[in-house]
């Protein structure tokens, strides 16, 4: 039996969405201030680990071969995710919002 991604990008997914979440609550409960680029950053890192986790999900549940295509497009929203939380990592690490 060929091994599917679609539980590996289901569980990571959910794992760095489960992080974005903390991330944006301890935003919210330090008050921060001017961090909007921040919070966007994550909110849409957010939508992007959800919207991966939805499509694998939906993968496992499809028969195998005509889930091909929503494993795929779950691999791609996934690393656009994983893009946008480095991205975010790097204006927390290197201060860029003051």
């Amino acid at each position: 039996m060929p091994e599917t991604r679609s539980p590996h990008i289901l569980s990571t997914s959910a794992n760095l969405l489960g992080l974005c979440f903390i991330v944006l609550t301890s935003i919210k409960v330090s008050k921060m201030q001017d961090v909007t680029l921040i919070d966007e950053t994550t909110a849409l890192a957010i939508i992007l680990f959800m919207t991966s986790c939805i499509l694998s999900f939906l993968s496992m549940r499809k028969k195998r071969g005509t889930n091909d295509r929503l494993e795929k497009t779950a691999d791609i929203i996934f690393l656009s995710g994983l893009i946008v939380l480095f991205l975010t990592t790097m204006m927390i690490t290197f201060n860029v919002i003051k």
